[in-house]
């Protein structure tokens, strides 16, 4: 019998280099919902908010921070645990995410700019007016949403469990 050959998952178009950003944002469906993290183990609270995030508008592009981000954001020495290829893997197999890039900067002010979102959004962690974008957005008509925390999760806390701290 013949080994089968399997096509990639359909998730895998999600996927977007940064410099296909703005092509691949064009054909997205407008008002565009933009927000963006770490998204290292995925869990109960980023499935909720990326749930909540998306209806707020007609698509929602999802922007990570890439590996070397990560590490400058002090999170620790050993994170992220998931590279970024895996991590964006993980997260285009959602079916609130419509697209998924990255960013290498410390924060995605430059994608945000390029991407040209209506909604901007973080979780309830973040005040409206320290969303970094906030201003860019909101000059543009736009509107900023934190979304409060529906469930106590965290990666860090999460990883704090395992290591017995």
């Amino acid at each position: 019998m013949a080994t089968p050959t399997y096509a990639p998952p359909a998730f895998e178009a999600k996927r977007c280099a940064p410099a296909e950003l703005e092509r691949r944002v064009a054909l997205l469906a407008r008002p565009l919902v933009f927000t963006n993290g770490v998204f290292d183990i995925l869990h109960r609270g980023h499935v909720t908010y990326l749930s909540q995030a998306r209806v707020l508008g007609a698509a929602l592009v999802l922007a990570l921070n890439s590996d070397a981000s990560v590490q400058r954001l002090g999170k620790g020495g050993d994170r992220p645990l998931n590279t970024l290829d895996d991590r964006m893997a993980v997260v285009a197999a959602l079916e609130c995410v419509d697209l998924v890039t990255w960013f290498e900067e410390d924060t995605p002010l430059a994608t945000i700019l390029r991407c040209r979102p209506e909604i901007l959004v973080k979780g309830g962690d973040w005040a409206p007016e320290t969303i970094v974008g906030s201003a860019e957005v909101l000059a543009r008509g736009g509107s900023v949403h934190s979304i409060p925390f529906a469930h106590q999760r965290s990666t860090t806390a999460l990883l704090s469990r395992i290591r017995g701290r």
